[in-house]
């Protein structure tokens, strides 16, 4: 479902501008007041979080990629009945994937994804879980990458701001998501495809005890 309406725009080197955002919610539940533009802080340091105080300019905060991350490329692992699509450059590493199906998600193995592992209605069922986008299927000749959710963003505990319901990313740089209905956008500062996730918040330790 999209809501044309709805955008976010990453500023340089500065906040998320998010336009016309009615669903905004934090870990908790907890909603917040719509407003016609909002201010989402990215670099990870604001004391009014999740929105902007200024910090970025005092930490000096840059919104370029970092040398080192993850390409941003799909990967197809082909079964006899259906072919997973992965993009590990967008991968926010909540977990979904190897902590509900572990005999096709495998931790420390190669190829990592097995597409024979379970029923295709189980690989079906967890990827449609992945809040990035990393991962999609194609079933039958038909690519399901997109789900029929409501726009609005939640901001998940010690993590990037998960985007649901087609909400437009207009990124002046033009990064576009692997799935322009559901992403995940960076909130720590520290990931090496900004904008995007790609679960740099674990390995910085980043907290938001408030949200």
């Amino acid at each position: 479902m999209t809501d044309n309406k709805t955008s976010i725009q990453p500023s340089t080197n500065g906040p998320y501008l998010a336009k016309e955002l009615n669903n905004l919610k934090n870990s908790k539940g907890e909603t917040f007041e719509p407003k016609p533009m909002v201010a989402l802080c990215r670099c990870g340091q604001s004391s009014t979080k999740p929105f902007c105080d200024g910090t970025h300019v005092k930490v000096g905060f840059t919104g370029e990629k970092l040398e080192g991350r993850q390409p941003d490329k799909v990967d197809d692992y082909v079964g006899k009945d259906i072919t997973i699509h992965d993009n590990r450059g967008v991968c926010s590493h909540r977990g979904y994937c190897t902590d509900n199906l572990p005999s096709v998600f495998r931790m420390k193995q190669e190829p990592w994804i097995d597409p024979e592992g379970a029923s295709v209605e189980d690989i079906m069922r967890v990827i449609e879980m992945c809040p990035s986008g990393a991962l999609s299927y194609t079933k039958d000749g038909v690519l399901h990458k997109e789900l029929d959710k409501e726009p609005g963003v939640t901001i998940s505990k010690d993590g990037p701001y998960e985007v649901v319901g087609g909400i437009e990313l207009d990124d002046p740089d033009g990064n576009t998501p692997e799935s322009k209905e559901h992403y995940t956008l960076c909130r720590c500062g520290a990931s090496k495809n900004k904008p995007f996730c790609n679960g740099e918040h674990w390995y910085v330790e980043f907290k938001d005890e408030k949200n």
